[in-house]
């Protein structure tokens, strides 16, 4: 018991002996202490440099957003199912001889039961070594494939002795650089002279004896070697012909980079039939095509936008995850998933520093799509516009072309995108908006002017009736001023229409006046000739009263006019159209006056000569 009692006194000794030592450590004051949350490397660096085919060294590139939503779609290019597989695959062929580039490619064809096969440029029966065989999809890389710089091995033989091998060294040396050739009589292609460069070429062998020369070759695509070892022999001075050729290298694959034989196809093939659940064997002998691509220029696409691309959209900034560096406009590079599978081969439209700091623009254009529609799912128009628009088109509001048609509302009109002729079309319709506006204005003030007219006669009326007649009521007072307010009103309308009708006649005139020519316009003359005549023949003391009779007539016009504000813009245009058919009859009337005055005044000089010479 004694122990148990002891007990909690020795532990408060402790806890005792614990705050004074406490106490007795100096605290430094905050203000001097760093208070600082420091950053952590929650995300480690990964190491890319072992991952397969375009995605090695994915850490390296650069960054323009880690921001993307991934799809459950495609697959890594490895791990694609064998039917995939084949259909983007590429085989590295160690060509036998004999048999053409052509029929080992139909051979392979019918190996491996596909729909398609390519290869990446001819090579002559006897010629064996490197011969790219591309199934399916990846017959969209032959062209850039057929155009790649090749590489050879060559056995030449020379037609007599060479003592001195520095001739020969030197000799090959000469053969470098851009050099005419002429395809030899059996060839695949036209005979004709054409420029091919030579890129480097080394000595391996010389057999002075047997007078064998063997050299390695660098060239570029469509460069005939049997020429060249001709070419060798005339520099040479003895003569000489290709005895036996091998292409070491086709563009980007070699002899070392997983070259197979025909038999390797056959095998593989035949294990897969047999052995359904064994793809090795044919998994080594085709390679995915993203092997092909390696050497270009990655731009990396967010799943989104995979889809888009395939239909032959051109890639934009917001689409852009990663890029590499020192890309320059013009420039080949090539569109790639986040899985490492090849989308496109493209054409840069901007440099990678434009690419790092621009917001919106294409990045690059399509060149050729190798990947298959819907691999990916459709990720455009599911915005707000473009469900609006298919919900316009499905009311009929929009034809089925997404065009606007009678029944589109105003509100879709206002947005609807630049016509054909954009900006400039746009700007014609301003202007001519423009002029409508002072049209309407020069209208507004013709109208006001023929409301100040108005009232100056209305007053005029009212004095003369008030000293004529005794003052009316109150009734007929509020109704002559309601007569009054729709009698200006329709002055308005008809001042607004008269000067639309004036500049309709006056384009009519301007027309009939270029028909009319020449001929017109002499008419014109005589008709007035022919007054000024009648005038004089008149005399001066009956001017002023035709004067007075014209002035009274006149008078009687603007009275009616006035006087009868109830007439309709029919009933003027009528009077217009009257007065223009009389005056185009007077007019012709007075042609005809004038001819048969001429006439007459003819016979008269004839009948006055006659006279003359007779006496």
């Amino acid at each position: 018991m004694s122990s148990i009692t002891m007990s909690p006194s020795l532990s408060e000794g402790k806890k005792k002996k614990k705050n004074t030592n406490k106490h007795t450590e100096p605290e430094e004051p905050q203000n001097q202490q760093d208070f600082m949350i420091k950053p952590e490397k929650l995300a480690p660096t990964i190491d890319t440099s072992n991952w397969p085919i375009l995605l090695k060294n994915y850490d390296r590139l650069n960054v323009r957003t880690g921001h993307y939503t991934p799809l459950p779609a495609g697959h890594s290019p490895l791990k694609r199912p064998i039917a995939d597989y084949l259909k983007y695959g590429v085989i590295n062929l160690d060509k036998p001889a004999n048999p053409s580039s052509h029929e080992v490619v139909a051979w392979i064809k019918r190996i491996l039961r596909v729909e398609k096969t390519g290869h990446s440029g001819t090579l002559d029966p006897k010629v064996t070594g490197n011969l790219i065989v591309c199934i399916d999809r990846a017959t969209r890389l032959v062209k850039s494939q057929q155009g790649a710089g090749k590489e050879y091995v060559c056995i030449a033989r020379l037609h007599s002795a060479v003592p001195d091998v520095a001739k020969v060294a030197r000799a090959l040396e000469t053969l470098t650089g851009a050099v005419f050739q002429r395809p030899p009589l059996i060839s695949a292609v036209k005979r004709q002279l054409r420029i091919r460069t030579i890129y480097e070429s080394k000595m391996l062998e010389y057999d002075a004896e047997k007078h064998l020369v063997v050299f390695w070759i660098s060239c570029e695509a469509g460069t005939y070697v049997r020429t060249m070892c001709v070419h060798l022999g005339l520099v040479l001075g003895v003569g000489g012909h290709m005895q036996e050729l091998r292409r070491v290298r086709s563009g980007i694959m070699g002899e070392k980079d997983n070259m197979v034989t025909m038999h390797d196809v056959m095998d593989a093939q035949y294990v897969y039939d047999k052995e359904k659940s064994d793809e090795t064997y044919l998994r080594r002998v085709v390679m995915p095509l993203e092997v092909l691509l390696t050497s270009y220029k990655r731009l990396v696409v967010k799943d989104s936008a995979v889809n888009a691309i395939c239909y032959g959209a051109k890639l934009m900034i917001p689409g852009l995850l990663r890029f590499e560096n020192d890309i320059e406009p013009g420039e080949e590079v090539v569109l790639m998933t986040t899985k490492g599978e090849a989308i496109a081969l493209g054409i840069a439209e901007m440099t990678t520093a434009v690419m790092a700091t621009c917001d919106h623009g294409i990045v690059a254009k399509i060149k050729r799509v190798v990947m298959d529609r819907d691999t990916y799912p459709r990720k455009w128009g599911l915005g707000p516009r473009a469900s609006m628009k298919k919900k316009l088109i499905a009311a009929g509001k929009l034809d089925k072309h997404g065009k606007p048609n009678g029944s589109t509302p105003q509100e879709w009109m206002r947005n609807v995108v630049l016509p054909t002729g954009g900006d400039a079309v746009i700007a014609g319709m301003a202007a001519a908006t423009g002029t409508e506006d002072v049209k309407k204005e020069v209208a507004d003030e013709e109208g006001e002017k023929v409301k100040k007219d108005g009232d100056g006669e209305g007053r005029k009326r009212k004095k003369h009736e008030s000293a004529d007649s005794p003052a009316p009521a109150k009734k007929s007072k509020v109704a002559e001023v309601d007569g009054e307010e729709k009698v200006k009103t329709k002055k308005v309308d008809d001042a607004a229409v008269e000067v639309e009708d004036e500049k309709k006649e006056k384009k009519k005139k301007k027309k009939k006046d270029k028909e009319n020519g020449a001929a017109a316009s002499s008419d014109e003359e005589k008709v007035e000739k022919e007054k000024k005549k009648k005038h004089k023949e008149k005399g001066e003391d009956g001017s002023p009263e035709v004067e007075k009779s014209e002035k009274k007539k006149k008078k009687h016009k603007e009275t009616s006019e006035v006087g009868s504000p109830e007439l309709d813009k029919s009933e003027k245009k009528k009077k217009k159209k009257d007065k223009e058919a009389k005056d185009n009859a007077a007019e012709i009337s007075n042609g005809k006056d004038e001819s048969n005055a001429d006439r007459s005044e003819k016979k008269h000089k004839k009948k006055k000569n006659k006279d003359a010479q007779e006496e």
